[in-house]
């Protein structure tokens, strides 16, 4: 009885050894092999929260892999079950097995590209974004302060917060992932200027510098003219004069704005009416760039405290009321007449 079990042990052992065997045969043989294309290049979707055992039935489903427990199995012995990600990935005749892992954990998905504008509105971004056919929609019916709190941050207010700029993104990208993206952005080059700020600034935090840099960034749309800009709000923020600006008057207005700044709206009482309110409007008005911000905190040394449009794009600057009138009869009011 003893001779049996020892036999029947070293059988089991050897039957073991030999399954382990053909299992790695045909793991090596399968990680090697050339995936099977139904056409030449063949475009695979990883979508957004799949994991590996998702990912390997759609692939056997579309006739890429034959075995998708041998696909688990190597990323599993590879270490990778959790390090693909989501996106659209270009699958081209001569691949292997191997070559799809890496591929799906490299990140080297099929890239598309969304631009937020420098002097949009929280609400003009999210309009934009919904309109995109690429970026997964999950935030249709929240609030802002709703999108304001999966962001991380509830007690924000959603203007400005996001850094106008380029992104590139894989399909499957969803738009709280994009907005946590763009702000977590914004949050970096905010901190990194508001540190290497001038001083002796009437700025007591970064929000205030960004609130600053919105209404520059809504003033003008002449680059060169931003900092000129800038001083002048320094200036009369220091001298304790309202800032009179009329992109603040338009924001308060909102949807009420009808493209004419009316003498009724500039003493409407809105907390962004800066003709009624000293000070700083209580958030920004619009999404910043990068040139707004540097502006905010690096104002032009002037003596200006008025500025008026010249309906060009730019503006006549003037250090007296006397001089800004005649500014004013010279551009507004002959051109109105």
């Amino acid at each position: 009885m003893t001779k049996f079990i020892k036999q029947l042990f070293v059988w089991s052992i050897l039957a073991t050894v030999l399954v382990i065997a053909i299992l790695i045969y045909q793991l090596l043989r399968f990680q090697h092999g050339n995936v099977a294309l139904p056409q030449e290049p063949t475009v695979f979707l990883i979508r957004s929260g799949s994991n590996i055992k998702s990912i390997a039935q759609d692939l056997s489903m579309q006739n890429i892999i034959n075995d998708p427990w041998l696909f688990i199995l190597l990323a599993k012995v590879k270490g990778v079950e959790t390090r693909v990600r989501a996106g659209e990935y270009q699958i081209e005749s001569g691949m292997t097995a191997d070559d799809l892992l890496e591929k799906f954990t490299q990140g080297s998905a099929i890239q598309y590209s969304f631009t937020v504008i420098e002097g949009w509105s929280f609400r003009q971004m999210l309009a934009a974004i919904a309109e995109d056919p690429v970026i997964e929609h999950t935030l249709q019916g929240k609030s802002n302060q709703e999108i304001m709190a999966l962001i991380g941050h509830p007690e924000l207010h959603p203007e400005g917060m996001f850094f106008p700029d380029t992104y590139r993104f894989p399909k499957g990208t969803s738009d709280l992932d994009f907005l946590q993206r763009a702000f977590q952005v914004m949050q970096n080059h905010l901190t990194r200027e508001w540190n290497q700020r001038d001083e002796d600034l009437p700025l007591k935090s970064e929000y205030e510098a960004l609130i600053l840099a919105s209404i520059i960034e809504k003033e003008t749309g002449a680059g060169f003219e931003r900092p000129l800009i800038s001083g002048v709000f320094i200036r009369r923020l220091k001298k304790n004069m309202r800032l009179q600006t009329d992109p603040t008057i338009i924001y308060g207005l909102g949807e009420e704005f009808d493209g004419d700044i009316r003498f009724r709206d500039l003493k409407k009482d809105t907390p962004y009416n800066t003709y009624l309110h000293a000070g700083l409007t209580p958030t920004p008005i619009a999404l910043p760039g990068l040139e707004a911000i540097r502006a905010a905190l690096h104002p032009a040394k002037t003596d200006a405290l008025y500025f008026v449009s010249k309906g060009d794009g730019t503006h006549q600057f003037s250090a007296t009321l006397d001089e800004h009138n005649t500014a004013v009869k010279r551009y507004q009011l002959n051109k109105a007449k």
